[in-house]
């Protein structure tokens, strides 16, 4: 039993301490990164965002943007501060409704701090008014921001929101998005999910563009420029949306013969995957320099030098295959990218052996002949590859190795029932290589720690017989390369410059 002693003033102090709220008490700073150990930086804690709404306006001719972002939150802890990754100049903040003081931190880093400290559990809507010159700014050495002729674009991986709003910029947060911009007439802004609606005005018009499926930020993103637009709806009903700049010159023509075959693939692949997850589908071809592609939701980014050699539809495929496997089912942490890329790529080898250009089995023996044991192609772990290796052509080949290795060991029953149920399973959420795993084992009954282990974890070679990638019958003879080779292995500049 503890005596309670009160010394002269106690009384008055205890007092106040009870008129504080417990929250303004136990409060503290949010954390400045969600927590990924590969970008210790990327996201924020103390907070989950639900909806982003961006009203925007941007002048092509001088890359000014300027907008006001309102965001739909709630309080994961107590806060007396958070963080939002951004990089443009902030005029004012509102919380609740409350003008609150900011500042900027580190290198993406916009600081806030409400009026009053928030409990745990509170709805907040956070108002950021902002402005700048996209292309002038730059973190870590680099932009993401990519001027074009015409106008710009925003796309790239694993971050690209910091250059056009602020966000909890990582795939842990997943939210819907509104995105409302005005440009000059004849210029046209495009985004994720489908139009609302556009209306005209003393020579400016309003694009207004909704994605009602989560979304993660890096997802997210925005095309200004003069386009030539197509629409149509695929013969399993999704409404499709494509768009080309009018200056792609030489690589027109096999750009729209590719991207043009969107809701066949769309509807071909959800013969795999199941049904097409979102609301839309559709790619955009603008004139840009960059040499990648990106599967951004509803509306994949290609760059011109995709189709510089002629139409590929395997690029197509890659990138329409995240749209479940990255987008709809999205990894828990960067370290989780076979998920995305190990599964895209196997998209690309099942369309392969559909056009006859090669079968599933006879790629994954060719990749497997390609890269000799003492090959750094086999140090690369897929399952964890680290940061500098996150998209490193291993990551892709290898990874698909794995997943021919477990349908060779599952059998395509099962195999062809992981494929379509998986994205049912964890869909519009996060995932991890592990949630994989035990997923794949609770659908085959069978135990694949060790193989999982040997394909993904391992950074060596694995022995020809730990999952029959090649045929002990043509094990000694030279590697034959399959006919779709050529585009395939083009895609694996889809994250490169």
């Amino acid at each position: 039993m503890h005596r309670r002693i009160f010394a002269p003033g106690a009384l008055a102090a205890a007092s106040l301490l009870l008129a504080i709220p417990a929250s303004a008490a136990s409060s503290a700073p949010g954390a400045p990164g969600i927590g990924d150990p590969y970008y210790p930086y990327y996201g924020n804690g103390g907070y989950d965002v639900s909806h982003y709404d961006l009203r925007l306006t941007y002048r092509p001719a001088t890359d000014e943007l300027a907008g006001t972002a309102t965001v739909e939150a709630r309080t994961t802890q107590d806060l007396s501060s958070f963080d939002l990754d951004f990089l443009l100049d902030v005029s004012e903040v509102r919380v609740n409704g409350s003008k609150s003081a900011f500042t900027t931190s580190g290198q993406h880093e916009l600081v806030i701090t409400p009026k009053s400290p928030l409990a745990k559990g509170t709805p907040i809507t956070v108002v950021v008014r902002y402005s700048g010159v996209p292309s002038a700014k730059s973190a870590y050495g680099f932009s993401t921001w990519h001027r074009t002729p015409d106008g710009a674009v925003a796309a790239d991986e694993p971050e690209a929101a910091w250059w056009w709003f602020p966000s909890n910029d990582h795939p842990l947060d997943k939210a819907t998005y509104d995105v409302s911009v005005a440009v000059p007439d004849g210029t046209q802004a495009l985004s994720n999910g489908t139009l609302q609606s556009s209306t005209s005005k003393l020579g400016w018009t309003r694009y207004n563009w909704r994605e009602n499926k989560p979304q993660a930020t890096y997802l997210a993103t925005l095309a200004i420029g003069k386009f030539d637009i197509t629409t149509g709806t695929s013969e399993g009903g999704v409404p499709v949306i494509n768009a080309y700049s009018k200056d792609l010159g030489d690589n027109d023509g096999a750009a729209r013969a590719s991207v043009e075959r969107t809701g066949e693939l769309v509807d071909w692949l959800s013969g795999y995957f199941g049904p097409y997850p979102f609301g839309s589908a559709g790619g955009y071809v603008p004139n840009t320099t960059t040499g990648y592609a990106l599967e951004t939701q509803t509306r994949v980014y290609y760059s011109p030098k995709q189709f510089a050699n002629g139409s590929n539809t395997s690029v197509v495929v890659h990138e329409l295959a995240h749209q479940w496997y990255g987008d709809d089912v999205s990894l828990k942490g960067w370290k989780d990218i076979w998920i995305n890329e190990g599964f895209a790529r196997y998209a690309q080898w099942l369309w392969s052996e559909h056009e006859g250009e090669g079968t599933t089995q006879e790629l994954a023996g060719y990749v497997y002949d390609s890269h000799p044991a003492d090959d750094t192609f086999w140090t690369v772990r897929p399952g964890d590859p680290g940061p500098d290796d996150q998209f490193d052509a291993a990551v892709y080949d290898r990874g698909a190795l794995a997943v021919q290795a477990l349908r060779n060991e599952v059998g395509d029953d099962a195999f062809f029932a992981i494929l379509k149920g998986w994205p049912q399973e964890h869909a519009y959420g996060n995932a991890s290589v592990a949630d994989f795993q035990k997923y794949a084992e609770q659908v085959s009954g069978k135990p694949l720690s060790a193989l999982f282990d040997t394909w993904l974890f391992q950074p060596s070679k694995p022995a020809v017989s730990a999952a029959r990638a090649t045929s002990p019958a043509r094990a000694a003879k030279a590697a034959v390369r399959p006919k779709s080779w050529t585009k395939i292995e083009a895609t694996n500049d889809v994250h490169g410059g």
